[in-house]
């Protein structure tokens, strides 16, 4: 089921305590446009269906990746992304972008996302393997 434009960006400000929609927003096209760099075929287009049509347009026509970033290397590279945010911060947007995301794929689409992800990227998504808590 395809999350709609206001319940998904309501869940990202949320989750990221945004202070605006457009903030949410915002943050949801970098995070979404980095992601899709990595992610391949269907994997990818399954998660654009289940996103707004908007951000799934963001997400099937990413910013080019060169190699697979690991997950220090997305973070830095959503900070360089994102006027005004470091590396801390960067996580929480991340964190509140594909917390949403993961929520809206469910979980046998997010198995699949994560397989096609360098490791690391369940906590990224609000999601650790089991056994991979601290």
């Amino acid at each position: 089921m395809t999350l709609r434009w206001e319940a998904f960006l309501d869940q990202v400000r949320e989750r990221g305590e945004y202070d605006t929609p457009q903030e949410a927003e915002h943050c949801a096209r970098v995070v979404l446009a980095l992601l899709g760099a990595h992610l391949v075929g269907a994997v990818r287009s399954d998660l654009a269906a289940r996103l707004p049509e908007t951000l799934a347009l963001v997400l099937l026509n990413p910013l080019q990746a060169t190699e697979p970033l690991s997950p220090e290397r997305f973070v830095r590279a959503t900070a360089a992304w994102i006027e005004g945010a470091a590396e801390t911060t960067a996580l929480w947007d991340i964190g509140a972008v594909l917390s949403t995301v993961a929520d809206a794929a469910g979980d046998q689409l997010m198995e699949q996302v994560l397989l096609q992800l360098p490791p690391g990227y369940d906590v990224l998504f609000g999601r650790p393997a089991a056994g991979q808590r601290p």
